[in-house]
């Protein structure tokens, strides 16, 4: 199985196939409306802007698993995503990234590379308290918390992971390299 195999719900509880965007760089990112890293939407959007006519696609996924920071319905997020950061990304179903009912996309991506890219020490002590007070983290390679983003080259590949203080403008060397 690849990730094309893959199968992803939209927020009208369609299902599409990953296999729509083979040959498109994908950045994947679990998100949520009430979390710290919230603002980082702005940075995803300029991504977006700059290189959706080049081939990237943003495929955000909602996640309320991590402080109960996401509620409200797919519509109301996405109506919030919308109105006070500009999106003009689509953003799918809400999900879960760990455990039980974690989606069949982030089981995979989190078995293709299982630690984040982190920058700095302070990040890097930052993530090891948010890991400690994330409930749902609980084996190797679990999502620490929202807004952890995953690039995937034009072939499928999942080629990094990056944490949630890693800033989208921050990844735009590498998303460039990719889409060439």
């Amino acid at each position: 199985m690849d990730i094309y195999d893959i199968e992803i719900e939209k927020r009208d509880g369609k299902k599409e196939k990953l296999s729509k965007f083979k040959g498109k760089v994908l950045l994947i990112v679990n998100t949520a409306t009430g979390c710290g890293f919230t603002p980082q939407y702005e940075g995803i959007e300029e991504l977006y802007q700059k290189y959706n006519k080049d081939g990237l696609e943003i495929l955000d996924f909602p996640c309320n698993q991590f402080g109960s920071q996401a509620p409200g319905s797919d519509d109301e997020i996405h109506e919030f995503c919308t109105l006070k950061y500009n999106t003009s990304f689509d953003q799918y179903a809400k999900i879960d990234v760990n455990g039980d009912n974690e989606t069949e996309l982030f089981k995979y991506l989190k078995q293709e590379i299982k630690d984040d890219v982190i920058s700095g020490i302070k990040n890097k002590m930052a993530m090891k308290g948010v890991e400690k007070i994330s409930s749902s983290c609980k084996k190797p390679g679990d999502i620490i918390w929202n807004f952890t983003k995953f690039l995937v080259d034009k072939e499928g590949n999942v080629v990094k992971r990056y944490s949630p203080t890693f800033k989208p403008e921050d990844m735009e060397e590498e998303i460039v390299k990719l889409l060439k």
